[in-house]
């Protein structure tokens, strides 16, 4: 595994338990789509989530939000819309995009939790 990958992995393991700690139900990890991955799909209080989950090293998230780019912003929504009709939902039913920024610093990570971070 190389060390980016190694890095990414931690993050997404970081968010699961922060999520669950929440009080969120993960529902998929690392969903695939044609238009790429969903990182964590959840769920809380009946609105669907879905978090994309960006790791760095340091002390600080803003490296980590700084990688969502307006691409990856459009790649993720068509990949929500893939989801939802893989599993045959309703496009109006509750759900959001939300972002994880884990920054892992030694042995300990400092995590920035957005919300609806897509502005539409």
């Amino acid at each position: 595994m190389s060390r980016q990958r190694g890095i990414g992995a931690e993050g997404e393991k970081r968010a699961q338990r922060y999520l669950r700690r929440k009080g969120y139900a993960i529902r998929a990890i690392n969903w695939s789509s044609i238009f790429g991955e969903l990182d964590i799909i959840a769920e809380k209080n009946g609105v669907l989530v879905f978090v994309e989950v960006k790791a760095r090293r340091g002390a600080d998230t803003e490296a980590a939000l700084a990688g969502i780019t307006a691409a990856k912003r459009e790649r993720m929504i068509k990949a929500v819309y893939q989801y939802l009709d893989h599993c045959e939902l309703d496009w109006e039913s509750p759900w959001r995009i939300d972002v994880i920024a884990v920054a892992l610093d030694g042995g300990g990570a400092t995590i920035a939790h957005v919300e609806d971070a897509f502005d539409w």
